[in-house]
């Protein structure tokens, strides 16, 4: 993709270094995909900033639209978390809630779960992702 061996170790190991930076807050379910999303993405910017100093339009006019691949690979693999030691239905409870929209009486109407029941799964879930959040900024300090 960059087209010089030289650059590419260099950017192999910056993408290595991204890796274990960030190893606290990975679950590499997939860590091949994950290497690969964050490599591509590392590459694609190195050739933007190349473009930005060189004006070489060619290089731009090489590269699909990328939006923030690694972090959208990161925020996926904090979700997949999340939901790891969750019941395989909070998943779906989620989805309606915080992504269709959908009030404490719809989300639990479609569920089948007492209204009570989809507050509590959504606290639990709430807490996870905090508890998450907090491990991650203790190990990164």
């Amino acid at each position: 993709m960059l087209g010089e061996e030289e650059w590419a170790l260099d950017a192999m190991q910056d993408v290595f270094v991204k890796v274990i930076n960030k190893k606290e807050s990975l679950k590499a379910t997939y860590p091949s995909s994950l290497l690969y999303t964050m490599a591509t993405n590392h590459c694609l910017n190195l050739l933007s900033r190349e473009k930005r100093v060189s004006g070489d339009n060619e290089i731009l006019d090489r590269i699909i639209s990328v939006d923030q691949v690694e972090e959208k690979a990161v925020n996926k693999m904090f979700i997949d978390q999340i939901f790891s030691d969750q019941k395989p239905s909070t998943r779906t409870i989620a989805v309606l809630h915080y992504m269709d929209g959908l009030t404490l009486e719809e989300t639990s109407r479609v569920s089948g779960l007492s209204v009570s029941g989809v507050r509590k799964r959504l606290r639990k879930l709430r807490e996870a992702g905090l508890e998450m959040k907090e491990e991650a900024a203790g190990r990164s300090q």
